[in-house]
């Protein structure tokens, strides 16, 4: 760190460019009351209470080693909506946690990284979090059995566009059915939840059993990808609770479109099968890639495919690529809505071998 950095009181501008992690002095940033810009090319740990002294400040890119600096911060920002850009990791980041999380973190202007944090420390993590966060990243939070258990009041972050989970150990569903009728905090509108989501990806999360309730899957009109891999207990991925199925006897859900769906990635789910138990309805689609080697359970595809005027299926119009392995999963096990939709979609899929498909994304 330079000689005399507190006394530059009118620096407006302050980037790091560091290729490891670093802690900045105790002191300084109080001083430094013009900031606007305080940005690094690797995680810098920060005290938060030291930045939220910064009331110019509208980029940040910085480490909060734990809940409480995070808190401290989200009070004295009004949980960061001054801020036009950020890049913020909370907990522990051992060198899995850096290489991984912090890398590619670029493509939105508003990311939180989530690493290695232990459950409900710090009540007041539980009901705060900046609800115009883009990005979430949560990676080897261990205590966590679903996203909940975090914090509720993610669910509130309706401008989240991208989320990703990997390495939660004893995760087991991005969120429960029964949270909706016990939520700790008024909830918003039915059609808010992940409303703005468009990415989802969910890795080697080994107790995951089933990654959405059936009630939410109306929510995800702006879906436009899912990545799903190397979760070793998953048995559905849109699932359905005996709690959900007697709320809906009435009125039972048999089909949903989701409009912008573009990608589907299922790998390394060894007790995947069922993607959606209803009928899913997604003309959008792009890319297709399904393992069936290590998804071997999967004999059915939800996907309802357009119907021309005499009532035959076909392709859905901008489908470029169907990645499949192995080829004799495609021939003689899976079986689509339509009893013709295979053959319809053949000159769209190929039979790369399986180190080549993880390229299909």
């Amino acid at each position: 760190m330079p000689q005399g950095m507190e006394c530059l009181s009118n620096l407006w501008y302050l980037r790091f460019g560091s290729n490891g992690k670093m802690e900045f002095p105790s002191g300084i940033l109080p001083k430094l009351s013009h900031l606007q810009v305080f940005v690094s090319s690797a995680p810098i740990k920060v005290k938060g209470k030291e930045v939220g002294c910064l009331r110019k400040l509208e980029t940040l890119e910085c480490h909060f080693e734990g809940h409480s600096d995070f808190v401290e911060f989200l009070r004295s920002r009004d949980q960061t909506k001054s801020l036009s850009k950020y890049r913020i990791c909370v907990g522990l980041l051992d060198d899995e946690a850096y290489s991984v999380m912090w890398e590619g973190t670029s493509g939105r202007r508003k990311t939180i990284v989530l690493s290695n944090l232990s459950i409900n420390r710090d009540e007041d993590f539980q009901v705060m979090f900046p609800y115009d966060t883009q990005k979430l990243k949560i990676f080897k939070c261990n205590d966590a059995t679903t996203l909940c258990d975090i914090s509720p009041v993610i669910m509130y972050a309706t401008k989240l566009e991208i989320l990703e989970i990997w390495e939660c150990s004893n995760m087991e569903s991005l969120v429960l059915f029964s949270w909706f009728c016990s939520a700790p905090l008024p909830l918003p509108s039915s059609n808010s939840i992940f409303s703005g989501l468009k990415e989802f990806r969910c890795r080697n999360c080994k107790s995951m059993k089933k990654l959405l309730p059936l009630v939410l899957l109306s929510n995800l009109k702006n879906l436009e990808k899912l990545v799903v891999q190397e979760c070793e207990k998953m048995e559905e991925i849109i699932g359905t609770t005996d709690e959900e199925i007697s709320s809906s006897s009435s009125n039972p859900i048999t089909e949903f479109i989701l409009p912008k769906s573009r990608v589907l990635n299922l790998r390394s789910l060894p007790e995947l099968k069922s993607i959606c138990g209803a009928k899913v309805i997604c003309d959008s689609l792009e890319y297709i890639t399904v393992d069936t080697y290590t998804c071997e359970k999967l004999k059915r595809i939800p996907i309802c495919l357009p119907l021309l005027e005499n009532g035959q299926p076909s392709p859905p119009p901008f489908l470029r690529r169907i990645g499949i392995h192995p080829k004799e999963w495609w021939e003689t096990v899976v079986e689509w809505e339509h009893p013709n939709a295979k053959d319809v979609l053949l000159s769209f899929v190929h039979f790369p071998p399986v180190e080549l498909i993880l390229i299909y994304r």
